[in-house]
Protein backbone atom coordinates (compact mmCIF):
# COMPACT_ATOMS: atom_id res chain seq x y z
CA UNK A 1 0.00 0.00 0.00
CA UNK A 2 1.11 3.65 -0.26
CA UNK A 3 0.80 6.61 2.03
CA UNK A 4 0.38 9.99 0.36
CA UNK A 5 1.91 12.93 2.17
CA UNK A 6 -0.21 16.04 1.65
CA UNK A 7 0.84 19.55 2.66
CA UNK A 8 -2.16 21.49 3.94
CA UNK A 9 -2.64 25.21 4.59
CA UNK A 10 0.63 26.16 2.88
CA UNK A 11 0.69 29.86 2.09
CA UNK A 12 -0.06 30.53 -1.58
CA UNK A 13 3.16 30.66 -3.58
CA UNK A 14 5.24 28.54 -1.21
CA UNK A 15 5.94 24.81 -1.01
CA UNK A 16 7.73 25.04 2.33
CA UNK A 17 4.84 26.08 4.55
CA UNK A 18 1.76 24.49 5.97
CA UNK A 19 1.41 21.22 7.84
CA UNK A 20 2.26 17.80 6.35
CA UNK A 21 -0.48 15.19 6.71
CA UNK A 22 0.13 11.50 5.95
CA UNK A 23 -3.10 10.27 4.33
CA UNK A 24 -3.86 6.56 4.24
CA UNK A 25 -6.71 5.67 1.88
CA UNK A 26 -8.59 2.35 2.05
CA UNK A 27 -7.25 1.70 5.56
CA UNK A 28 -9.95 -0.76 6.65
CA UNK A 29 -7.50 -3.65 7.02
CA UNK A 30 -5.26 -1.71 9.41
CA UNK A 31 -5.60 -2.26 13.15
CA UNK A 32 -5.50 0.54 15.70
CA UNK A 33 -1.99 -0.60 16.62
CA UNK A 34 -0.94 -0.39 12.95
CA UNK A 35 -2.31 3.14 12.66
CA UNK A 36 -0.57 4.29 15.81
CA UNK A 37 2.73 2.72 14.75
CA UNK A 38 2.60 4.28 11.26
CA UNK A 39 1.85 7.67 12.80
CA UNK A 40 4.73 7.35 15.24
CA UNK A 41 7.05 6.51 12.34
CA UNK A 42 5.94 9.56 10.36
CA UNK A 43 6.09 12.01 13.25
CA UNK A 44 3.01 13.84 11.89
CA UNK A 45 -0.71 13.96 12.60
CA UNK A 46 -2.07 11.24 10.32
CA UNK A 47 -5.48 10.37 8.90
CA UNK A 48 -6.81 6.94 7.97
CA UNK A 49 -9.79 6.78 5.60
CA UNK A 50 -12.21 3.87 6.03
CA UNK A 51 -15.69 2.74 5.10
CA UNK A 52 -18.31 4.24 7.43
CA UNK A 53 -20.06 2.31 10.19
CA UNK A 54 -23.37 3.85 9.09
CA UNK A 55 -23.49 4.05 5.30
CA UNK A 56 -26.98 5.54 5.39
CA UNK A 57 -25.63 8.70 7.07
CA UNK A 58 -21.97 8.90 6.07
CA UNK A 59 -19.90 8.40 2.93
CA UNK A 60 -16.56 7.92 4.73
CA UNK A 61 -15.08 7.40 8.17
CA UNK A 62 -11.81 8.99 9.26
CA UNK A 63 -9.55 8.22 12.21
CA UNK A 64 -6.82 10.59 13.36
CA UNK A 65 -3.61 9.96 15.27
CA UNK A 66 -0.68 11.95 16.61
CA UNK A 67 2.52 10.12 17.61
CA UNK A 68 1.28 9.60 21.18
CA UNK A 69 -2.45 8.85 20.84
CA UNK A 70 -5.65 8.87 18.77
CA UNK A 71 -7.61 12.13 18.39
CA UNK A 72 -11.29 12.81 17.87
CA UNK A 73 -10.76 15.19 14.93
CA UNK A 74 -8.00 16.88 12.94
CA UNK A 75 -8.93 19.75 10.63
CA UNK A 76 -5.90 19.88 8.35
CA UNK A 77 -5.80 16.08 7.95
CA UNK A 78 -9.49 16.01 6.99
CA UNK A 79 -8.92 18.72 4.40
CA UNK A 80 -5.88 16.86 3.09
CA UNK A 81 -7.74 13.56 2.78
CA UNK A 82 -10.70 15.12 0.95
CA UNK A 83 -8.37 17.08 -1.32
CA UNK A 84 -6.53 13.84 -2.21
CA UNK A 85 -9.78 11.99 -2.93
CA UNK A 86 -10.88 14.85 -5.19
CA UNK A 87 -7.47 14.99 -6.90
CA UNK A 88 -7.65 11.27 -7.67
CA UNK A 89 -11.19 11.45 -9.01
CA UNK A 90 -12.67 9.54 -6.09
CA UNK A 91 -14.81 12.40 -4.84
CA UNK A 92 -16.71 14.79 -7.13
CA UNK A 93 -16.66 17.71 -4.73
CA UNK A 94 -20.38 17.44 -4.04
CA UNK A 95 -21.38 17.73 -0.35
CA UNK A 96 -20.10 14.74 1.60
CA UNK A 97 -20.58 13.52 5.19
CA UNK A 98 -17.61 12.13 7.12
CA UNK A 99 -17.90 10.08 10.31
CA UNK A 100 -15.40 11.08 13.02
CA UNK A 101 -15.13 10.52 16.76
CA UNK A 102 -16.17 14.15 17.28
CA UNK A 103 -19.32 13.71 15.18
CA UNK A 104 -20.26 14.26 11.55
CA UNK A 105 -18.04 16.57 9.51
CA UNK A 106 -19.39 17.88 6.21
CA UNK A 107 -17.12 18.56 3.24
CA UNK A 108 -17.55 20.46 0.00
CA UNK A 109 -15.42 21.83 -2.86
CA UNK A 110 -15.93 25.58 -3.33
CA UNK A 111 -14.00 28.03 -5.52
CA UNK A 112 -11.18 25.56 -6.13
CA UNK A 113 -10.64 24.55 -2.49
CA UNK A 114 -11.95 22.02 0.01
CA UNK A 115 -14.03 23.31 2.90
CA UNK A 116 -15.06 21.34 5.98
CA UNK A 117 -17.68 22.18 8.57
CA UNK A 118 -17.14 22.94 12.23
CA UNK A 119 -19.90 23.71 14.72
CA UNK A 120 -20.36 26.93 16.61
CA UNK A 121 -17.84 27.07 19.46
CA UNK A 122 -18.43 26.62 23.16
CA UNK A 123 -16.52 29.39 24.96
CA UNK A 124 -15.65 29.99 28.61
CA UNK A 125 -13.39 32.48 30.37
CA UNK A 126 -10.24 31.14 32.07
CA UNK A 127 -9.71 31.78 35.78
CA UNK A 128 -7.27 34.60 36.61
CA UNK A 129 -4.97 32.31 38.60
CA UNK A 130 -4.54 30.08 35.56
CA UNK A 131 -3.89 33.10 33.33
CA UNK A 132 -0.94 33.92 35.60
CA UNK A 133 0.34 30.37 35.08
CA UNK A 134 -0.07 30.73 31.32
CA UNK A 135 2.10 33.86 31.36
CA UNK A 136 4.77 32.04 33.33
CA UNK A 137 4.67 29.07 30.96
CA UNK A 138 4.99 31.37 27.94
CA UNK A 139 7.86 33.24 29.60
CA UNK A 140 6.23 36.69 29.53
CA UNK A 141 4.94 39.24 32.03
CA UNK A 142 1.25 38.94 32.86
CA UNK A 143 0.57 42.48 31.57
CA UNK A 144 1.56 41.39 28.05
CA UNK A 145 -1.60 39.24 27.88
CA UNK A 146 -4.69 41.15 26.71
CA UNK A 147 -7.79 39.96 28.59
CA UNK A 148 -9.87 37.89 28.37
CA UNK A 149 -8.21 34.48 28.01
CA UNK A 150 -10.77 31.98 26.70
CA UNK A 151 -11.19 28.24 26.41
CA UNK A 152 -12.94 27.68 23.08
CA UNK A 153 -13.86 24.47 21.26
CA UNK A 154 -15.48 23.38 18.03
CA UNK A 155 -14.00 19.85 18.25
CA UNK A 156 -11.33 20.08 20.99
CA UNK A 157 -10.72 22.77 23.60
CA UNK A 158 -7.98 25.30 22.82
CA UNK A 159 -6.90 28.09 25.16
CA UNK A 160 -6.95 31.42 23.30
CA UNK A 161 -4.36 33.85 24.66
CA UNK A 162 -4.38 37.32 23.09
CA UNK A 163 -0.98 39.03 23.11
CA UNK A 164 -0.27 42.68 22.49
CA UNK A 165 1.76 42.28 19.27
CA UNK A 166 2.86 39.79 16.60
CA UNK A 167 6.48 40.49 17.58
CA UNK A 168 5.83 39.28 21.11
CA UNK A 169 4.00 36.22 19.74
CA UNK A 170 6.84 35.20 17.43
CA UNK A 171 9.44 35.75 20.12
CA UNK A 172 7.80 33.40 22.65
CA UNK A 173 10.07 30.80 24.23
CA UNK A 174 7.65 28.60 26.19
CA UNK A 175 8.63 26.25 28.98
CA UNK A 176 7.46 23.16 27.09
CA UNK A 177 7.96 20.93 30.14
CA UNK A 178 5.06 22.76 31.81
CA UNK A 179 2.58 22.72 28.91
CA UNK A 180 0.98 19.32 29.49
CA UNK A 181 0.29 19.78 33.22
CA UNK A 182 -0.97 23.33 32.64
CA UNK A 183 -3.32 22.18 29.87
CA UNK A 184 -4.63 19.48 32.20
CA UNK A 185 -5.55 22.15 34.75
CA UNK A 186 -7.11 24.26 32.01
CA UNK A 187 -9.09 21.36 30.58
CA UNK A 188 -7.49 22.19 27.23
CA UNK A 189 -5.65 20.33 24.47
CA UNK A 190 -3.32 23.20 23.64
CA UNK A 191 -2.27 26.79 24.24
CA UNK A 192 -3.12 29.02 21.27
CA UNK A 193 -1.58 32.48 21.74
CA UNK A 194 -2.41 34.99 19.00
CA UNK A 195 -2.06 38.63 18.02
CA UNK A 196 -3.89 40.87 15.57
CA UNK A 197 -2.03 41.90 12.42
CA UNK A 198 -2.86 45.60 12.39
CA UNK A 199 -1.10 46.28 9.08
CA UNK A 200 -2.95 43.55 7.15
CA UNK A 201 -6.12 44.12 5.17
CA UNK A 202 -9.26 42.45 6.41
CA UNK A 203 -9.61 40.21 9.47
CA UNK A 204 -6.24 38.56 9.97
CA UNK A 205 -4.39 37.29 13.03
CA UNK A 206 -1.18 35.37 13.67
CA UNK A 207 -1.16 32.43 16.08
CA UNK A 208 1.03 29.67 17.50
CA UNK A 209 -0.12 26.26 18.75
CA UNK A 210 1.59 24.52 21.67
CA UNK A 211 -0.22 21.17 21.99
CA UNK A 212 -0.83 19.45 25.30
CA UNK A 213 0.49 16.00 24.39
CA UNK A 214 1.04 15.28 20.71
CA UNK A 215 4.67 14.18 20.61
CA UNK A 216 6.02 17.49 19.26
CA UNK A 217 6.22 20.93 20.93
CA UNK A 218 4.61 23.15 18.27
CA UNK A 219 2.23 22.76 15.33
CA UNK A 220 2.57 24.63 12.03
CA UNK A 221 -1.15 24.71 11.18
CA UNK A 222 -4.08 23.74 13.40
CA UNK A 223 -7.45 23.93 11.69
CA UNK A 224 -9.76 23.30 14.64
CA UNK A 225 -7.80 25.78 16.76
CA UNK A 226 -8.20 28.39 14.02
CA UNK A 227 -11.95 27.67 13.91
CA UNK A 228 -12.20 28.07 17.68
CA UNK A 229 -10.17 31.29 17.44
CA UNK A 230 -12.51 32.75 14.81
CA UNK A 231 -15.46 32.30 17.19
CA UNK A 232 -13.33 33.69 20.01
CA UNK A 233 -12.60 36.82 17.96
CA UNK A 234 -16.33 37.41 17.71
CA UNK A 235 -16.73 36.81 21.46
CA UNK A 236 -14.02 39.44 22.06
CA UNK A 237 -15.79 41.84 19.65
CA UNK A 238 -12.73 41.83 17.36
CA UNK A 239 -14.95 40.85 14.41
CA UNK A 240 -18.46 42.07 13.75
CA UNK A 241 -21.80 40.31 13.59
CA UNK A 242 -21.85 40.05 9.78
CA UNK A 243 -20.55 37.05 7.87
CA UNK A 244 -16.74 37.25 7.97
CA UNK A 245 -13.75 35.50 6.42
CA UNK A 246 -11.03 35.21 9.07
CA UNK A 247 -7.43 34.39 8.07
CA UNK A 248 -5.15 32.83 10.67
CA UNK A 249 -1.41 32.87 9.99
CA UNK A 250 0.42 30.08 11.80
CA UNK A 251 3.82 28.38 11.60
CA UNK A 252 5.73 31.61 10.91
CA UNK A 253 7.99 31.23 13.94
CA UNK A 254 8.76 27.66 12.81
CA UNK A 255 9.75 28.65 9.27
CA UNK A 256 6.66 26.84 7.95
CA UNK A 257 4.17 29.65 7.25
CA UNK A 258 0.55 28.65 6.85
CA UNK A 259 -2.71 30.39 5.97
CA UNK A 260 -5.94 29.02 7.45
CA UNK A 261 -9.26 30.57 6.51
CA UNK A 262 -12.52 30.33 8.46
CA UNK A 263 -15.88 31.43 7.04
CA UNK A 264 -17.85 32.71 10.03
CA UNK A 265 -21.59 33.03 9.42
CA UNK A 266 -23.55 36.10 10.42
CA UNK A 267 -24.27 36.15 14.15
CA UNK A 268 -27.95 35.49 13.51
CA UNK A 269 -26.98 32.24 11.72
CA UNK A 270 -24.32 31.10 14.21
CA UNK A 271 -26.12 27.82 14.86
CA UNK A 272 -25.18 26.74 11.33
CA UNK A 273 -21.50 26.63 12.31
CA UNK A 274 -18.51 27.74 10.25
CA UNK A 275 -16.45 26.45 7.31
CA UNK A 276 -12.71 25.81 7.44
CA UNK A 277 -10.71 26.04 4.20
CA UNK A 278 -7.16 26.16 2.86
CA UNK A 279 -4.84 25.15 0.06
CA UNK A 280 -3.38 21.64 -0.26
CA UNK A 281 -0.68 20.06 -2.40
CA UNK A 282 0.82 16.60 -2.76
CA UNK A 283 4.29 15.75 -1.51
CA UNK A 284 6.26 12.60 -2.32
CA UNK A 285 4.46 9.28 -1.94
CA UNK A 286 5.99 6.84 0.50
CA UNK A 287 5.66 3.08 -0.26
CA UNK A 288 4.76 0.67 2.56
CA UNK A 289 4.32 -3.06 2.75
Amino acid sequence: MTMQLVRVFARPGTRAGGNPAPVWLDADAMSTEDMQARTRESGHESVFVLAPDDAARHCLRMRYFVPRHEMEMCGHATLGALWLLHERGRWSGEPISVQTLSGTVHGRFVDGAVEISQPSATIAAVDAALVREIAQCLGIDLVRIVAPVLNAATSRVKTLVRLESPGLLHGLRPDFARVEALCDRLGSTGLYPFASNADAQGTEVSARQFPRSSGYPEDAATGIAAAALAWGLREMALVGADGTLVTVRQGEAMGSPSAIQVRLPAQAEAAEGCWLRGDAQAMDEVPHD
